[in-house]
């Protein structure tokens, strides 16, 4: 589908790249000739998937880890500075997210915060970090944001997730008209379901799994593959998405046209949301 040295050059970094579909994202960069940098709050994950990332092209990717608490802008802007002494970045894929399912009446403000802060901020943060050094040196650069279906339907019971996601998108149009004069590109994506370890644990606990899979609920009748969404995102930051700016591109099979995902939730009884809140404490 790509020539393989779609992304040959470029320097990306990917916040929380070392799972999920941020390491998904990142192998795919790999492979069409990327290097990558790749950011989390633990070491030894960074560390365990840069083993695997460095090998997916013959003689090596170049591959840089940096342990960074995205919650906080001086930690951020720290990574930042450290990554551009080895080389300047020429994309950034605000990755990164927090989210569970609550009652929104129910959640205290520091769950709430929790989400915010590595959502919301923890993007602007990353993307401003960016941006300036971009903007400063006159250098081309890219924003990916990795956003959610719930940008256009809201979403009960992630109020918060919603609320962050929706921003970034406000930020990735805002920022097309402001920065794209000065050459750097902002684009986001919204991926429905690819599933993902985390996000089954944090969004389908046990009680919910039981009730159905997402998949039924697809008029694709499937979930996405990982693949598909890094091959998008591959073409989303390459030179051939060049004229690509200020948009988001849904990937769901389109899922978000028939529900927002969240309505199996309305039928819980307060005793199943007790059930899950004794898991958490």
């Amino acid at each position: 589908m790509f020539e393989t040295d779609l992304l040959q050059g470029k320097r990306v970094l990917v916040t929380g790249g070392g799972t999920g579909l941020g390491r998904s994202m990142g192998a795919r960069f790999a492979e069409l000739g990327a290097d990558l940098v790749i950011c989390g709050r633990r070491a030894d994950v960074l560390e365990e998937a840069a083993g695997q990332l460095r090998r997916l092209r013959p003689g090596g990717v170049d591959v840089e880890t940096q342990v960074c608490d995205l919650r906080d802008p001086e930690a951020v802007d720290a990574m930042m500075a450290q990554t551009w002494r080895r080389r300047p970045l020429d994309v950034l894929v605000n990755n990164a997210a927090a989210n569970f399912i609550a009652q929104t009446h129910k959640m205290s403000y520091r769950a709430a915060d929790s989400i915010l802060n590595i959502t919301l901020h923890g993007a602007l943060y990353a993307t401003m970090a960016a941006g300036s050094r971009w903007i400063e040196e006159g250098r081309r650069g890219t924003v990916l944001s990795i956003l959610s279906t719930s940008v256009f339907t809201g979403r009960a019971f992630t109020t918060p997730s919603a609320m962050a996601k929706s921003g970034l998108l406000a930020m990735t149009r805002s920022l097309a008209v402001e920065w794209g004069p000065r050459g750097v590109r902002t684009v986001a994506i919204a991926p429905g379901p690819f599933p993902t370890p985390g996000a089954m644990e944090r969004l389908r606990p046990g009680p919910r799994a039981a009730g159905g899979n997402t998949a039924s609920s697809n008029p694709l009748g499937r979930v996405g593959e990982h693949a598909e969404l890094a091959n998008l995102a591959a073409f989303m930051i390459s030179d051939a998405a060049g004229y690509i700016n200020g948009e988001v591109v849904t990937i769901d099979g389109g899922q978000h046209l028939r529900a927002s995902g969240a309505e199996d939730l309305l039928g819980w009884t307060d005793a199943q949301w007790a059930s899950l809140r004794a898991t958490r404490s």
